[in-house]
């Protein structure tokens, strides 16, 4: 089983975010192999954090070094490999995959040039970071086209189009 568990800063406005992530996340993980997981009794629980640049950045710069804020930050609990060994137990029945972070003026400015709604964007980015704790990078062109590839389905199934479309004006 999945969790999500939401905090919320302003400026980010009310809305069911609790839902959103949920849904973007197990879209993005029911498509990798590691999906299986979605159905053993432990809990599988992913932190998300709407929080303001303010706070992404200090976090970016602190972590990867990069003094600005960007629109999502991942931060993975579980190593990738020990993802394949990780079996229906744990001490307390709860595996905590990690921490996914955005930042509002960014997701906010980036939907907005994209044409498309704040949460739109905000469940890419959470398909997008759950992939990343699950061990899924784009350092590499064909690790690229392999990510991009699952958050397109994932996105589709939630009704959503594809975010590597460029748009022609």
């Amino acid at each position: 089983m999945l969790e999500t568990a939401l905090s919320i800063e302003s400026p980010w406005p009310a809305g069911d975010w609790e839902a959103l992530a949920l849904r973007a996340a197990t879209a993005a993980m029911e498509r990798t192999p590691q999906g299986e997981m979605l159905a053993y009794p432990a809990t599988f629980e992913i932190s998300v954090r709407l929080a303001t640049d303010e706070e992404v950045r200090t976090l970016n710069k602190q972590y990867r070094h990069k003094d600005k804020p960007t629109n999502v930050l991942s931060f993975p609990m579980v190593q990738a490999d020990l993802l394949d060994t990780i079996d229906q137990n744990s001490d307390d029945g709860e595996v905590l995959l990690g921490d996914i972070v955005l930042a509002y003026g960014v997701c906010a400015a980036e939907a907005a040039e994209r044409n498309i709604s704040l949460e739109d964007h905000a469940t890419h980015l959470i398909v997008h970071g759950t992939l990343h704790l699950l061990g899924y990078d784009h350092l590499e062109e064909r690790e690229a086209e392999a990510m991009e590839a699952i958050e397109i389905d994932a996105l589709a199934s939630l009704g959503l189009a594809d975010p590597y479309l460029i748009q022609e004006d």
